[in-house]
């Protein structure tokens, strides 16, 4: 079993194909629970300096934009995202690999939608090429619960490490304290506690 501690410093954060259309056809789980996990991702990324790569797929078709409240977190990675012309796996797309490659980290955080499509292949993918690999589950979902399970279970079995955005968040940081500690206990707070439901 792989026991990396995944740092600011040693990772990189992947989020795939949070597009409008796509996202219309959660049904797993609370699609603004899954819209402020992956904000508080990408702005974790953001204000640590760690890698963060955004990617779509087909964006002139059914799948849409990435959802407006992404690209207003992180306009700059936004700006550099990868645009898949229907390559199903994005670590099969040549471009979106080399940006993967070319940050330098072995450690991976995955995040999209929908899980059991966009989440799992290239989650697999990237375990088979040496990365270690630990999706957010709550930053990700799918068209039912049986499809987000499935997608799971297959996942785990290959050594993907699964997680939610508040753990990952505290594994980031190790210590509120610190310089990043901070920072990533603001934006936990701001975009998840703060929201939380009465």
């Amino acid at each position: 079993m792989n026991h990396t501690i995944f740092t600011p410093e040693n990772s990189a954060m992947l989020l795939i194909d949070h597009q409008v259309g796509t996202m219309g056809w959660v049904k797993s789980a609370d699609l603004e629970e899954i819209k402020r996990h992956t904000i508080a991702l990408a702005r974790a990324a953001n204000e640590t300096g760690m890698p963060l790569i955004l990617t779509s797929s087909m964006e002139d078709q059914a799948q849409g934009p990435l959802f407006e409240e992404l690209q207003k977190a992180v306009p700059e990675a936004f700006e550099k995202r990868v645009q898949r012309a229907g390559v199903v796996d994005a670590m099969k797309d040549p471009d979106f690999a080399a940006v993967v490659k070319a940050t330098g980290r072995k450690n991976l955080i995955i995040a999209g939608i929908t899980t059991d499509v966009c989440v799992v292949y290239p989650a697999i993918t990237s375990v088979l090429e040496g990365y270690n690999v630990q999706v957010v589950v709550d930053g990700s979902g799918s068209p039912s619960k049986i499809a987000d399970d499935t997608a799971l279970r297959r996942m785990e079995s290959h050594g993907v490490t699964l997680t939610t955005t508040n753990q990952l968040i505290a594994e980031l940081a190790q210590d509120w304290s610190s310089e990043h500690g901070q920072k990533l206990m603001q934006v936990l707070f701001e975009e998840i506690l703060s929201k939380l439901p009465e």
